[in-house]
């Protein structure tokens, strides 16, 4: 096992399996956040397994919860009338984000598939703050 793959399992363990008990169990408006944080994990950890693997498909896959992992967010907090904030989510993607895109982009090299780590890194940060700020959605 390289320290990518162990970096992921870190991650997987220490973020990814709280947020999805809390999904499970909570209340709606816990549920949410801890569905939002962990698209935002899930991806990072899809992020360090395609660097630790050596397969693109894993980034392909960190691009498609970048990408529907706010916007189920944003669906779901329309069902429920409330967006809630989370300071974690928000922490997690303006730091986490940035702490685990950088060695990635470091170990890619320049390239297409930096331009494309660099998107899902942008793609997280700005999901994870405007799916952090809290506002009521009554409609």
């Amino acid at each position: 096992m390289n320290l990518w793959l162990l970096a992921a399992a870190v991650l997987l363990v220490a973020a990814f399996g709280p947020a999805l008990c809390v999904a499970a169990v909570a209340a709606p408006e816990r549920r949410l956040i801890a569905q939002n944080l962990a698209t935002v994990v899930g991806a990072l950890a899809f992020l360090l397994m395609a660097q630790g693997y050596g397969r693109s498909p894993y980034r392909d896959a960190a691009l498609v919860l970048a990408v529907l992992g706010p916007a189920g967010t944003l669906v779901y907090a329309r069902f429920l009338g409330v967006l809630p904030s989370s300071r974690t989510v928000l922490y997690g993607a303006a730091i986490g984000v940035p702490a685990v895109v950088g060695p990635v982009c470091a170990a890619v090299g320049p390239g297409r598939e930096m331009v494309k780590v660099l998107v899902i890194g942008a793609l997280l940060v700005a999901g994870g703050t405007v799916t952090s700020v809290k506002g009521d959605r009554h409609g």
